[in-house]
């Protein structure tokens, strides 16, 4: 028999409440979509028309170095009445390259003035690395914009080129007096294409037929290929600015293009056509949810919601909020009389069965977490030793008894402290002990390694678990005073503010690389691994298992170089 239930009548009241809703909505909307879809399309048009007109400002900027440079007197003059001395004419020639530097990056864009004098088989150019070739001394003179492919060093650069002869009659460098030359590299092209794809799901490229095309940083080759075959030789018949759609894939693209009036290429844009309409449907789904929410409400405020409902899922997010503080002795005593009298049984056996594995898996954590300390104390670096010990016999034959006693007593004291493994909460007092032996002993081996440490004495009788700071000196020592012939000082401090104790370890080596140090700090938060190194991250994991909240490894480079790590945990006094 079919048992018409509370949450039964519920559904069927919001869906006679939604059905007439969702029918208006439909017929409104309808007529108002395709204008919509329509404005997005002539958005995406307008926008890459706006893309183009920038490139072509560039480009004719860049097309009126050529002319400005030939009327510049000091050029002329250079050109008309070379200085009969050499020096002279070294300082006119640098004079002119100055002159050169200045106005190409008075451009946004990255290129090369070159004044060319073909005669002389020589050339002037702001690019100090430009090499002369015969190609630049010989053959037309490229009065409009010529695309180019140059070979250097193995690697093939594409270059747009536009010069002027002087005389403005010559049509080839043999019978130019000089040449102007600007040029420029795709690179600046892509570079736009990349800012305008950023954020968007298209794929912007510029084409010309004949040519190969230039796209952006992450364009996929293999579909604009698959485009320009499907637009080769209609681009022409087209007006100069225009969308289609075309299958692409087996997926329907929306196409927008437009003609350069400097260089005659196309800038070609084509998205997929679902990701033009997509503003369309989700502001369709997001009334859909609105509406949905405003059904709740209303339906909300009926005393059956109330008492069938409402009253018994309280109960049960209040008990699930408890679980979520840690309170897993939280249980139900509520009798709904319904449906939710089985949902709340059900919640009570789970709760015990929580609680009972939540403790299972707490003392089990805790006697793991105990055996990685102490296998991971147990772990000494033997080469330390070996080459403490080697330290100690060559001091001894060369009847060194001062440096026998420092080493011997430093290495006592060091390995003394590190195998002991009975109390795993020491004073930072200890801590800094062992790692002035520490120091101490490699100060006695390696002879440059200078150390400071200076924490307040009101930090010395905070406890933090043992080998907290040694492995962190070590780093230190191998990262940054090792790499130095000169040596290094290792500077130890503290510090506390209103919610952490705070060490800092700093040394003036190399330092790293503000990537590699945003990298290191995110591995911490991962599995170890060799990158990161067992001693850090068993360090950062420590503090963070023994204090919680923000406490652990903090690496910073230092402004005059080094690098700065910063052992951080909470305070217990506050």
């Amino acid at each position: 028999m079919f048992k018409l239930t509370t949450f039964r009548k519920i559904v069927l009241l919001l869906f006679l409440l939604l059905l007439p809703i969702l029918v208006l909505y439909s017929v409104s909307t309808n007529t108002s979509t395709e204008v919509v879809r329509k404005q997005i399309e002539t958005t995406n048009l307008n926008q890459l028309t706006f893309l183009m007109n920038q490139l072509d400002t560039n480009i004719e900027q860049l097309s009126m170095f050529p002319v400005l440079l030939s009327y510049d007197p000091y050029i002329r003059e250079f050109l008309d009445r070379r200085p009969p001395l050499e020096f002279d004419a070294r300082n006119a020639e640098y004079r002119i390259i100055e002159k050169l530097s200045l106005q190409s990056v008075s451009n946004g864009w990255k290129n090369d003035l070159t004044v060319i004098i073909p005669r002389e088989k020589r050339a002037i150019s702001s690019n100090i690395f430009l090499l002369e070739s015969d190609q630049d001394m010989t053959g037309p003179i490229y009065t409009r914009w010529t695309y180019s492919l140059e070979e250097a060093g193995g690697k093939t650069e594409r270059y747009f080129v536009h010069e002027i002869g002087e005389p403005a009659k010559a049509e080839c460098k043999e019978a130019a007096q000089a040449v102007f030359r600007v040029r420029f590299t795709t690179a600046n092209m892509t570079a736009m294409l990349d800012a305008y794809k950023n954020g968007k799901n298209n794929d912007p490229f510029l084409y010309v037929p004949g040519e190969q095309p230039v796209l952006n940083g992450t364009s996929s080759a293999e579909k604009a290929e698959q485009l320009i075959g499907l637009l080769e030789g209609e681009l022409d018949k087209e007006p100069e600015t225009g969308q289609r759609l075309v299958e692409l894939g087996g997926e329907q693209h929306l196409v927008s293009y437009v003609k350069s009036r400097q260089l005659g290429w196309y800038l070609v844009d084509y998205t997929p056509y679902q990701s033009v309409i997509t503003p369309i449907t989700e502001q369709r789904n997001f009334f859909y949810v609105i509406i949905g929410l405003l059904l709740v409400l209303a339906v909300g405020a009926s005393f059956l919601l109330y008492r069938n409902v409402q009253r018994p899922l309280g109960k049960l997010i209040g008990s699930v909020q408890r679980i979520k503080r840690g309170d897993y002795s939280a249980r139900i005593d509520y009798l709904a009389k319904n449906e939710f009298d089985y949902l709340i049984f059900q919640f009570n056996e789970m709760s015990d069965q929580i609680q009972l594995l939540i403790e299972d898996v707490y003392a089990e954590k805790l006697r793991s977490r105990e055996a990685t300390l102490k296998q991971l104390q147990s772990q000494i670096n033997p080469h330390f030793l070996y080459n403490s010990l080697f330290f100690i016999i060559n001091s001894a034959e060369m009847n060194d008894r001062q440096a026998v006693v420092e080493m011997s007593q430093n290495l006592a004291e060091y390995y003394r402290y590190a195998t002991r493994v009975e109390n795993q909460s020491v004073a930072l007092e200890d801590e800094l002990e062992l790692v002035r032996n520490y120091l101490m002993i490699q100060n006695l081996r390696m002879g440059r390694v200078q150390f400071e440490i200076d924490v307040p004495e009101k930090m010395l009788d905070l406890e933090l678990p043992r080998l907290i700071l040694q492995p962190i000196v070590e780093n230190a020592i191998v990262h940054g005073v090792e790499k130095s012939p000169e040596g290094g000082m290792i500077t130890i401090t503290g510090k506390q503010d209103d919610r952490y104790n705070m060490i800092f370890v700093q040394d003036d080596g190399p330092g790293m690389e503000p990537q590699r140090l945003r990298d290191l700090q995110a591995e911490l938060a991962q599995p170890m691994s060799e990158e990161v190194g067992c001693g850090t991250w068993n360090v950062h994991r420590r503090l963070q298992y023994r204090f919680g909240g923000q406490s652990g490894l903090v690496f910073e480079q230092l402004p005059m170089g080094g690098l700065c790590v910063t052992i951080k945990w909470t305070r217990s006094d506050v």
